[in-house]
Protein backbone atom coordinates (compact mmCIF):
# COMPACT_ATOMS: atom_id res chain seq x y z
CA UNK A 1 0.00 0.00 0.00
CA UNK A 2 1.14 3.57 -0.68
CA UNK A 3 1.71 5.91 2.26
CA UNK A 4 -0.87 8.39 0.97
CA UNK A 5 -3.58 5.72 1.27
CA UNK A 6 -2.79 5.30 4.97
CA UNK A 7 -3.46 8.96 5.71
CA UNK A 8 -7.17 9.06 4.86
CA UNK A 9 -9.12 10.86 7.65
CA UNK A 10 -5.90 11.39 9.61
CA UNK A 11 -5.28 14.89 10.98
CA UNK A 12 -1.59 15.68 10.56
CA UNK A 13 0.59 18.44 11.97
CA UNK A 14 3.25 18.16 9.26
CA UNK A 15 4.35 15.80 6.48
CA UNK A 16 7.93 15.33 5.27
CA UNK A 17 8.88 12.96 2.46
CA UNK A 18 7.39 10.96 -0.40
CA UNK A 19 3.74 9.89 -0.01
CA UNK A 20 3.90 7.53 -3.00
CA UNK A 21 6.32 5.15 -1.23
CA UNK A 22 5.06 1.58 -0.85
CA UNK A 23 5.02 0.18 2.69
CA UNK A 24 4.82 -3.37 4.01
CA UNK A 25 3.33 -3.53 7.54
CA UNK A 26 2.43 -1.30 10.50
CA UNK A 27 4.40 -1.71 13.70
CA UNK A 28 4.43 0.09 17.05
CA UNK A 29 6.86 -2.33 18.75
CA UNK A 30 10.39 -1.40 17.67
CA UNK A 31 11.54 -5.01 18.23
CA UNK A 32 9.17 -6.31 15.53
CA UNK A 33 10.03 -3.77 12.83
CA UNK A 34 11.19 -5.11 9.45
CA UNK A 35 12.27 -3.55 6.16
CA UNK A 36 9.72 -1.24 4.45
CA UNK A 37 7.47 -1.10 7.53
CA UNK A 38 5.67 1.87 9.09
CA UNK A 39 6.72 2.63 12.66
CA UNK A 40 4.27 4.45 14.96
CA UNK A 41 6.04 5.92 18.01
CA UNK A 42 3.71 5.48 20.99
CA UNK A 43 4.23 7.02 24.41
CA UNK A 44 3.81 4.04 26.74
CA UNK A 45 3.73 3.80 30.53
CA UNK A 46 7.18 2.19 30.61
CA UNK A 47 8.96 3.57 27.52
CA UNK A 48 8.49 6.26 24.87
CA UNK A 49 8.57 4.86 21.34
CA UNK A 50 10.16 8.10 20.09
CA UNK A 51 13.48 7.04 21.62
CA UNK A 52 13.65 4.08 19.20
CA UNK A 53 13.21 6.05 15.96
CA UNK A 54 16.91 5.96 15.08
CA UNK A 55 17.01 2.23 15.76
CA UNK A 56 14.02 1.39 13.51
CA UNK A 57 15.40 3.51 10.65
CA UNK A 58 18.49 1.30 10.72
CA UNK A 59 16.16 -1.69 10.32
CA UNK A 60 14.80 -0.24 7.08
CA UNK A 61 11.45 1.40 7.90
CA UNK A 62 9.99 3.69 5.23
CA UNK A 63 7.65 5.79 7.34
CA UNK A 64 7.70 7.22 10.88
CA UNK A 65 4.57 8.48 12.64
CA UNK A 66 5.49 10.64 15.62
CA UNK A 67 4.32 13.47 17.86
CA UNK A 68 7.71 15.14 17.95
CA UNK A 69 9.96 15.18 14.87
CA UNK A 70 13.60 14.15 15.25
CA UNK A 71 16.14 16.98 15.00
CA UNK A 72 17.64 15.44 11.86
CA UNK A 73 15.31 14.05 9.17
CA UNK A 74 16.74 11.18 7.14
CA UNK A 75 16.43 11.13 3.35
CA UNK A 76 14.14 8.49 1.84
CA UNK A 77 12.12 8.35 5.09
CA UNK A 78 8.62 9.81 5.23
CA UNK A 79 7.79 11.51 8.53
CA UNK A 80 4.17 12.09 9.56
CA UNK A 81 3.79 14.34 12.58
CA UNK A 82 0.49 14.06 14.50
CA UNK A 83 -0.90 15.35 17.77
CA UNK A 84 -1.61 11.88 19.19
CA UNK A 85 0.15 8.78 17.84
CA UNK A 86 -2.14 6.36 19.73
CA UNK A 87 -5.16 7.86 17.96
CA UNK A 88 -3.28 7.90 14.63
CA UNK A 89 -2.40 4.20 14.96
CA UNK A 90 -6.07 3.21 14.99
CA UNK A 91 -6.90 5.31 11.92
CA UNK A 92 -3.84 4.11 9.99
CA UNK A 93 -4.49 0.46 10.90
CA UNK A 94 -8.11 0.81 9.75
CA UNK A 95 -7.01 2.29 6.41
CA UNK A 96 -4.37 -0.41 5.93
CA UNK A 97 -6.93 -3.21 6.32
CA UNK A 98 -9.66 -1.43 4.33
CA UNK A 99 -11.70 -0.31 7.38
CA UNK A 100 -13.40 -3.70 7.86
CA UNK A 101 -15.49 -2.47 10.82
CA UNK A 102 -17.52 -0.33 8.37
CA UNK A 103 -18.53 -3.42 6.40
CA UNK A 104 -19.61 -5.67 9.28
CA UNK A 105 -22.17 -5.48 12.12
CA UNK A 106 -19.81 -4.99 15.06
CA UNK A 107 -21.28 -4.90 18.57
CA UNK A 108 -19.13 -3.82 21.52
CA UNK A 109 -19.90 -4.82 25.11
CA UNK A 110 -18.36 -2.99 28.07
CA UNK A 111 -18.80 -3.18 31.86
CA UNK A 112 -17.00 -4.54 34.91
CA UNK A 113 -18.77 -7.90 34.89
CA UNK A 114 -20.67 -9.87 32.24
CA UNK A 115 -18.75 -8.82 29.10
CA UNK A 116 -17.50 -12.30 28.24
CA UNK A 117 -20.83 -13.98 28.94
CA UNK A 118 -22.82 -11.47 26.86
CA UNK A 119 -20.53 -11.59 23.79
CA UNK A 120 -20.21 -15.38 23.95
CA UNK A 121 -23.97 -15.93 24.17
CA UNK A 122 -24.51 -13.43 21.34
CA UNK A 123 -21.97 -15.38 19.28
CA UNK A 124 -23.76 -18.68 20.02
CA UNK A 125 -27.22 -17.20 19.40
CA UNK A 126 -26.42 -15.65 16.02
CA UNK A 127 -24.62 -18.81 14.95
CA UNK A 128 -27.81 -20.76 15.76
CA UNK A 129 -29.80 -18.16 13.82
CA UNK A 130 -27.77 -19.09 10.75
CA UNK A 131 -25.19 -16.30 10.47
CA UNK A 132 -21.42 -16.42 9.99
CA UNK A 133 -20.20 -14.88 13.23
CA UNK A 134 -16.98 -13.56 14.79
CA UNK A 135 -16.08 -13.33 18.49
CA UNK A 136 -13.45 -11.18 20.22
CA UNK A 137 -13.27 -12.02 23.92
CA UNK A 138 -11.12 -12.50 27.01
CA UNK A 139 -11.21 -16.29 26.65
CA UNK A 140 -10.42 -16.52 22.92
CA UNK A 141 -11.24 -15.07 19.51
CA UNK A 142 -13.33 -16.97 16.98
CA UNK A 143 -13.83 -16.65 13.23
CA UNK A 144 -16.88 -18.79 12.49
CA UNK A 145 -15.96 -22.00 14.36
CA UNK A 146 -12.19 -21.60 14.27
CA UNK A 147 -10.54 -20.57 17.57
CA UNK A 148 -7.64 -18.11 17.81
CA UNK A 149 -5.77 -17.35 21.06
CA UNK A 150 -6.55 -14.13 22.91
CA UNK A 151 -3.85 -12.13 24.73
CA UNK A 152 -5.94 -9.10 25.74
CA UNK A 153 -9.65 -8.51 26.38
CA UNK A 154 -9.53 -6.00 23.49
CA UNK A 155 -6.67 -6.42 20.95
CA UNK A 156 -4.36 -3.56 19.85
CA UNK A 157 -5.57 -1.54 16.79
CA UNK A 158 -3.42 -3.41 14.26
CA UNK A 159 -4.44 -6.85 15.54
CA UNK A 160 -8.07 -5.78 15.87
CA UNK A 161 -8.32 -4.54 12.29
CA UNK A 162 -6.45 -7.61 11.03
CA UNK A 163 -8.93 -9.88 12.86
CA UNK A 164 -11.93 -7.98 11.51
CA UNK A 165 -10.48 -8.14 7.98
CA UNK A 166 -10.06 -11.92 8.32
CA UNK A 167 -13.65 -12.21 9.58
CA UNK A 168 -14.89 -10.20 6.62
CA UNK A 169 -12.90 -12.43 4.26
CA UNK A 170 -14.62 -15.47 5.82
CA UNK A 171 -17.97 -13.76 5.13
CA UNK A 172 -18.83 -13.00 8.76
CA UNK A 173 -21.81 -10.65 8.96
CA UNK A 174 -21.82 -10.09 12.75
CA UNK A 175 -18.97 -9.71 15.27
CA UNK A 176 -19.40 -9.50 19.05
CA UNK A 177 -16.54 -7.94 20.95
CA UNK A 178 -15.55 -7.11 24.52
CA UNK A 179 -14.46 -3.50 25.01
CA UNK A 180 -12.29 -2.98 28.10
CA UNK A 181 -11.82 0.35 29.87
CA UNK A 182 -8.07 0.04 29.20
CA UNK A 183 -8.79 -0.22 25.46
CA UNK A 184 -10.84 2.99 25.50
CA UNK A 185 -8.19 4.98 27.39
CA UNK A 186 -5.35 3.57 25.28
CA UNK A 187 -7.34 4.38 22.08
CA UNK A 188 -7.26 0.76 20.90
CA UNK A 189 -10.75 1.20 19.39
CA UNK A 190 -9.94 4.48 17.63
CA UNK A 191 -11.26 4.47 14.06
CA UNK A 192 -13.45 1.41 14.71
CA UNK A 193 -17.10 1.70 13.63
CA UNK A 194 -19.58 0.01 15.95
CA UNK A 195 -23.15 -0.91 15.00
CA UNK A 196 -24.04 -0.97 18.68
CA UNK A 197 -22.73 -0.77 22.23
CA UNK A 198 -23.85 -2.45 25.47
CA UNK A 199 -23.19 -1.37 29.07
CA UNK A 200 -23.60 -4.21 31.61
CA UNK A 201 -22.59 -2.61 34.94
CA UNK A 202 -19.73 -0.91 36.73
CA UNK A 203 -18.23 -1.75 40.12
CA UNK A 204 -14.94 -1.75 41.99
CA UNK A 205 -12.10 -2.87 39.67
CA UNK A 206 -9.00 -1.67 37.81
CA UNK A 207 -8.39 1.28 40.16
CA UNK A 208 -4.69 0.36 40.07
CA UNK A 209 -4.80 1.56 36.44
CA UNK A 210 -7.47 4.28 36.38
CA UNK A 211 -6.59 5.77 39.77
CA UNK A 212 -10.10 6.77 40.85
CA UNK A 213 -13.61 5.41 40.37
CA UNK A 214 -14.78 8.55 38.47
CA UNK A 215 -11.91 8.02 36.00
CA UNK A 216 -12.96 4.40 35.57
CA UNK A 217 -16.54 5.52 34.84
CA UNK A 218 -15.23 8.14 32.41
CA UNK A 219 -13.29 5.44 30.55
CA UNK A 220 -16.43 3.32 30.09
CA UNK A 221 -18.43 6.36 29.01
CA UNK A 222 -15.76 7.16 26.40
CA UNK A 223 -16.95 4.14 24.41
CA UNK A 224 -20.53 5.46 24.21
CA UNK A 225 -19.34 8.97 23.38
CA UNK A 226 -17.76 7.64 20.19
CA UNK A 227 -20.88 5.80 18.91
CA UNK A 228 -22.39 7.39 15.79
CA UNK A 229 -26.01 8.42 15.21
CA UNK A 230 -26.50 5.29 13.07
CA UNK A 231 -25.52 3.00 15.99
CA UNK A 232 -27.51 1.88 19.03
CA UNK A 233 -26.69 1.98 22.75
CA UNK A 234 -28.23 -0.50 25.21
CA UNK A 235 -27.58 0.11 28.92
CA UNK A 236 -28.45 -1.55 32.22
CA UNK A 237 -30.76 0.95 33.91
CA UNK A 238 -30.54 -0.79 37.29
CA UNK A 239 -26.90 0.29 37.52
CA UNK A 240 -27.06 3.95 38.57
CA UNK A 241 -24.29 4.80 36.08
CA UNK A 242 -26.24 3.24 33.21
CA UNK A 243 -27.99 6.43 32.19
CA UNK A 244 -24.70 8.35 32.62
CA UNK A 245 -23.38 6.37 29.65
CA UNK A 246 -26.16 7.84 27.48
CA UNK A 247 -25.35 11.48 28.26
CA UNK A 248 -24.14 13.15 25.02
CA UNK A 249 -24.40 9.77 23.25
CA UNK A 250 -25.54 10.28 19.63
CA UNK A 251 -26.69 6.67 19.19
CA UNK A 252 -30.29 5.51 19.34
CA UNK A 253 -30.65 4.17 22.85
CA UNK A 254 -32.65 1.72 24.96
CA UNK A 255 -32.53 0.42 28.54
CA UNK A 256 -32.89 -2.98 30.21
CA UNK A 257 -33.54 -3.89 33.84
CA UNK A 258 -34.95 -6.24 36.46
CA UNK A 259 -35.95 -3.68 39.09
CA UNK A 260 -37.15 -0.58 37.24
CA UNK A 261 -39.30 0.40 34.26
CA UNK A 262 -37.28 0.09 31.05
CA UNK A 263 -37.52 -0.87 27.38
CA UNK A 264 -36.62 -4.48 28.16
CA UNK A 265 -37.35 -6.06 31.53
CA UNK A 266 -36.89 -9.56 32.93
CA UNK A 267 -38.38 -11.37 35.92
CA UNK A 268 -37.15 -14.64 37.40
CA UNK A 269 -40.26 -16.80 37.84
CA UNK A 270 -38.47 -19.88 39.16
CA UNK A 271 -34.86 -20.81 39.87
CA UNK A 272 -32.84 -23.93 40.73
CA UNK A 273 -29.36 -25.34 40.08
CA UNK A 274 -30.77 -26.67 36.78
CA UNK A 275 -31.76 -23.26 35.41
CA UNK A 276 -34.31 -20.43 35.51
CA UNK A 277 -37.79 -19.71 34.19
CA UNK A 278 -37.75 -16.12 32.93
CA UNK A 279 -40.43 -13.71 31.84
CA UNK A 280 -39.15 -11.19 29.32
CA UNK A 281 -41.13 -7.98 28.87
CA UNK A 282 -40.72 -5.48 26.05
CA UNK A 283 -42.23 -2.01 25.82
CA UNK A 284 -43.85 -1.51 22.39
CA UNK A 285 -46.01 1.49 21.51
CA UNK A 286 -46.76 2.11 25.16
CA UNK A 287 -47.77 -1.54 25.77
CA UNK A 288 -45.75 -4.23 27.52
CA UNK A 289 -45.52 -7.65 25.89
CA UNK A 290 -44.43 -10.47 28.19
CA UNK A 291 -43.18 -13.92 27.15
CA UNK A 292 -41.70 -16.75 29.22
CA UNK A 293 -38.62 -18.80 28.43
CA UNK A 294 -36.41 -21.37 30.17
CA UNK A 295 -32.63 -21.04 30.42
CA UNK A 296 -29.93 -23.40 31.64
CA UNK A 297 -28.08 -20.43 33.17
CA UNK A 298 -28.80 -19.36 36.75
CA UNK A 299 -28.51 -16.24 38.89
CA UNK A 300 -29.69 -12.62 38.70
CA UNK A 301 -26.48 -11.65 36.93
CA UNK A 302 -27.18 -14.14 34.15
CA UNK A 303 -30.77 -12.90 33.85
CA UNK A 304 -29.26 -9.46 33.16
CA UNK A 305 -26.78 -10.96 30.69
CA UNK A 306 -29.50 -12.81 28.78
CA UNK A 307 -31.68 -9.70 28.67
CA UNK A 308 -28.79 -7.71 27.19
CA UNK A 309 -28.39 -10.41 24.52
CA UNK A 310 -32.14 -10.30 23.84
CA UNK A 311 -32.07 -6.49 23.49
CA UNK A 312 -29.16 -6.59 21.02
CA UNK A 313 -30.88 -9.27 18.92
CA UNK A 314 -34.06 -7.17 18.82
CA UNK A 315 -32.07 -4.09 17.76
CA UNK A 316 -30.55 -6.18 14.97
CA UNK A 317 -33.99 -7.11 13.68
CA UNK A 318 -34.27 -10.74 14.76
CA UNK A 319 -37.60 -12.45 15.50
CA UNK A 320 -38.61 -12.33 19.18
CA UNK A 321 -39.89 -15.93 19.42
CA UNK A 322 -36.89 -17.32 17.58
CA UNK A 323 -34.51 -15.45 19.90
CA UNK A 324 -36.17 -16.86 23.05
CA UNK A 325 -36.34 -20.39 21.62
CA UNK A 326 -32.63 -20.45 20.78
CA UNK A 327 -31.61 -18.82 24.09
CA UNK A 328 -33.35 -21.61 25.99
CA UNK A 329 -30.95 -24.15 24.40
CA UNK A 330 -27.71 -22.22 24.98
CA UNK A 331 -25.34 -23.47 27.68
CA UNK A 332 -23.12 -21.28 29.84
CA UNK A 333 -19.62 -19.96 29.20
CA UNK A 334 -16.36 -21.70 30.08
CA UNK A 335 -15.30 -20.71 33.60
CA UNK A 336 -18.48 -18.71 34.32
CA UNK A 337 -20.58 -20.45 36.99
CA UNK A 338 -19.44 -23.77 35.56
CA UNK A 339 -20.99 -26.60 37.56
CA UNK A 340 -19.88 -30.17 38.28
CA UNK A 341 -21.30 -32.82 40.64
CA UNK A 342 -18.97 -35.54 41.94
CA UNK A 343 -19.82 -39.24 42.19
CA UNK A 344 -20.29 -38.70 45.96
CA UNK A 345 -22.82 -35.92 45.39
CA UNK A 346 -20.67 -32.86 46.14
CA UNK A 347 -21.58 -29.85 43.96
CA UNK A 348 -18.62 -27.82 42.65
CA UNK A 349 -18.71 -24.46 40.88
CA UNK A 350 -15.85 -22.67 39.12
CA UNK A 351 -16.32 -18.97 38.42
CA UNK A 352 -14.18 -16.11 37.13
CA UNK A 353 -15.49 -13.74 39.85
CA UNK A 354 -12.49 -11.58 40.75
CA UNK A 355 -14.21 -8.37 41.84
CA UNK A 356 -16.26 -7.78 45.02
CA UNK A 357 -19.46 -7.26 43.02
CA UNK A 358 -19.00 -10.40 40.90
CA UNK A 359 -18.14 -12.55 43.94
CA UNK A 360 -21.19 -11.28 45.83
CA UNK A 361 -23.45 -11.97 42.83
CA UNK A 362 -22.25 -15.57 42.58
CA UNK A 363 -22.41 -16.24 46.33
CA UNK A 364 -25.82 -14.62 46.63
CA UNK A 365 -27.13 -16.80 43.80
CA UNK A 366 -25.83 -19.96 45.48
CA UNK A 367 -27.23 -18.88 48.88
CA UNK A 368 -30.70 -18.27 47.44
CA UNK A 369 -30.86 -21.73 45.85
CA UNK A 370 -29.10 -23.96 48.38
CA UNK A 371 -31.05 -25.93 50.97
CA UNK A 372 -30.55 -25.46 54.76
CA UNK A 373 -28.63 -28.73 55.14
CA UNK A 374 -26.07 -27.80 52.45
CA UNK A 375 -22.81 -26.16 53.48
CA UNK A 376 -21.07 -23.66 51.17
CA UNK A 377 -17.26 -23.68 51.08
CA UNK A 378 -15.61 -20.85 49.13
CA UNK A 379 -12.01 -20.91 47.88
CA UNK A 380 -10.87 -17.44 46.79
CA UNK A 381 -7.78 -15.25 46.43
CA UNK A 382 -6.84 -11.89 44.95
CA UNK A 383 -4.46 -11.06 42.10
CA UNK A 384 -1.03 -9.59 42.78
CA UNK A 385 0.17 -6.26 41.32
CA UNK A 386 -3.46 -5.17 40.97
CA UNK A 387 -5.99 -3.03 42.84
CA UNK A 388 -5.28 -3.70 46.55
CA UNK A 389 -8.34 -1.88 47.91
CA UNK A 390 -10.70 -4.68 46.83
CA UNK A 391 -8.84 -7.38 48.81
CA UNK A 392 -10.50 -6.81 52.24
CA UNK A 393 -13.87 -6.45 50.48
CA UNK A 394 -13.48 -9.82 48.78
CA UNK A 395 -12.70 -11.55 52.10
CA UNK A 396 -15.63 -9.85 53.84
CA UNK A 397 -18.08 -10.92 51.12
CA UNK A 398 -16.76 -14.51 51.14
CA UNK A 399 -17.23 -14.90 54.91
CA UNK A 400 -20.65 -13.20 54.84
CA UNK A 401 -22.15 -15.77 52.49
CA UNK A 402 -20.08 -18.93 53.13
CA UNK A 403 -20.10 -21.49 55.92
CA UNK A 404 -16.34 -21.68 55.49
CA UNK A 405 -13.92 -19.60 53.39
CA UNK A 406 -10.42 -20.62 52.36
CA UNK A 407 -8.18 -17.70 51.36
CA UNK A 408 -5.42 -18.65 48.97
CA UNK A 409 -3.31 -17.53 46.00
CA UNK A 410 -4.86 -16.33 42.74
CA UNK A 411 -2.24 -15.00 40.29
CA UNK A 412 0.26 -13.48 42.77
CA UNK A 413 2.49 -12.25 39.93
CA UNK A 414 5.44 -10.46 41.59
CA UNK A 415 3.81 -10.06 45.03
CA UNK A 416 4.17 -12.46 47.95
CA UNK A 417 0.98 -14.52 48.31
CA UNK A 418 1.20 -14.23 52.09
CA UNK A 419 1.09 -10.40 51.84
CA UNK A 420 -1.97 -10.53 49.56
CA UNK A 421 -3.81 -12.83 51.98
CA UNK A 422 -2.89 -10.53 54.91
CA UNK A 423 -4.48 -7.64 52.98
CA UNK A 424 -7.63 -9.74 52.56
CA UNK A 425 -7.77 -10.55 56.29
CA UNK A 426 -7.95 -6.83 57.09
CA UNK A 427 -11.60 -7.00 56.04
CA UNK A 428 -12.62 -9.72 58.52
CA UNK A 429 -10.98 -8.76 61.81
CA UNK A 430 -14.26 -9.27 63.71
CA UNK A 431 -15.18 -12.55 61.99
CA UNK A 432 -15.00 -15.79 63.99
CA UNK A 433 -11.71 -17.50 63.10
CA UNK A 434 -13.55 -20.82 62.76
CA UNK A 435 -15.26 -19.44 59.62
CA UNK A 436 -12.08 -19.20 57.53
CA UNK A 437 -8.68 -20.72 56.81
CA UNK A 438 -5.62 -19.49 54.94
CA UNK A 439 -3.70 -21.86 52.66
CA UNK A 440 -1.14 -20.25 50.33
CA UNK A 441 -1.01 -23.13 47.82
CA UNK A 442 -4.11 -22.91 45.61
CA UNK A 443 -3.93 -26.63 44.87
CA UNK A 444 -3.86 -27.48 48.59
CA UNK A 445 -6.65 -25.01 49.27
CA UNK A 446 -8.89 -26.73 46.70
CA UNK A 447 -7.93 -30.15 48.09
CA UNK A 448 -8.81 -28.98 51.61
CA UNK A 449 -12.23 -27.76 50.46
CA UNK A 450 -12.88 -31.13 48.79
CA UNK A 451 -11.85 -33.09 51.90
CA UNK A 452 -14.19 -30.96 54.05
CA UNK A 453 -17.24 -31.29 51.78
CA UNK A 454 -19.96 -33.84 52.55
CA UNK A 455 -22.72 -35.14 50.25
CA UNK A 456 -24.86 -32.26 48.86
CA UNK A 457 -22.38 -29.59 50.02
CA UNK A 458 -21.31 -26.88 47.58
CA UNK A 459 -17.75 -25.76 46.78
CA UNK A 460 -17.14 -22.48 44.96
CA UNK A 461 -13.66 -21.91 43.52
CA UNK A 462 -13.57 -18.26 42.46
CA UNK A 463 -11.22 -15.86 40.69
CA UNK A 464 -9.63 -17.67 37.75
CA UNK A 465 -12.47 -19.36 35.87
CA UNK A 466 -11.33 -20.26 32.34
CA UNK A 467 -7.62 -19.60 33.01
CA UNK A 468 -5.34 -22.62 32.66
CA UNK A 469 -2.29 -21.10 34.32
CA UNK A 470 -1.08 -19.46 37.51
CA UNK A 471 1.23 -16.48 37.18
CA UNK A 472 4.00 -16.51 39.80
CA UNK A 473 7.14 -14.34 39.69
CA UNK A 474 6.80 -13.61 35.97
CA UNK A 475 6.24 -17.28 35.03
CA UNK A 476 3.02 -18.87 33.83
CA UNK A 477 2.67 -22.31 35.38
CA UNK A 478 0.05 -24.84 34.26
CA UNK A 479 -2.93 -24.66 36.61
CA UNK A 480 -6.61 -25.29 35.93
CA UNK A 481 -9.13 -24.92 38.77
CA UNK A 482 -11.58 -27.28 37.00
CA UNK A 483 -8.98 -30.05 36.61
CA UNK A 484 -7.69 -29.79 40.20
CA UNK A 485 -11.25 -29.70 41.53
CA UNK A 486 -12.38 -32.81 39.65
CA UNK A 487 -9.23 -34.75 40.55
CA UNK A 488 -9.57 -33.82 44.23
CA UNK A 489 -13.28 -34.66 44.41
CA UNK A 490 -12.92 -38.04 42.76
Amino acid sequence: MKIIELLKNLKTESIHGNLETQINQIQFDSRKVEKNDVYVALKGTVADGHQFIKQVIQKGVKMIVCEKLPVYLEDKITYIQVEDTAKALGIIAGNFYGNPSKKIKLIGVTGTNGKTTVVTILYKLFKKLGYNVGLISTIHNKIKSRIYPSTHTTPNPVELNRLLAQMLKKRCTHVFMEVSSHAVVQKRIEGIHFKGGVFTNISHDHLDYHGTFPEYIRAKKGFFDMLSSTAFALVNQDDRRGLVMLQNCKAKHATYSMKSMSDYKVRIMDSSFDGMQLQVEEKQNGKINGKETWTKLIGNFNAYNLLAVYGVAMFLGEDEDEILTELSNIKGVNGRFQRYTSSLGVHAIVDYAHTPDALENVLKTISEIKKPHQNLITVVGCGGDRDKTKRPEMAKIATNYSDCSIFTSDNPRTEKPKTIIEDMLEGIKKVDAAKYQTIISRKKAIERACSMAQKDDIILVAGKGHETYQEINGKRLDFDDKVILKESLE
